[in-house]
């Protein structure tokens, strides 16, 4: 797959391939590690995009409410 198929595009973290790993990555934001708030910036863009192509629902509206309740600080 490319790196444009995952919402961590630069270490390959949470495939955006339907809609099921959509809500995955949803799900799991905050549990990815040692990545920058650019990092999260851009990988909460790539699933808010996959969502809309997928038909998902998104009712975030920022990540940074979903890293806190992981426990992972913005």
């Amino acid at each position: 797959m490319p790196d444009t198929a995952f919402a961590f595009p630069n270490i390959r973290k949470e495939p955006l391939t339907d809609a099921g790993h959509v809500r995955s990555a949803l799900a799991r934001f905050g549990e990815v590690k040692n990545v920058t708030d650019e990092d999260r910036d851009l990988a909460f863009a790539n699933i808010k995009k996959a969502g809309e192509f997928f038909g998902v629902h998104l009712r975030e509206k920022d990540w940074r409410p979903m890293a806190q309740r992981s426990g992972t600080e913005p």
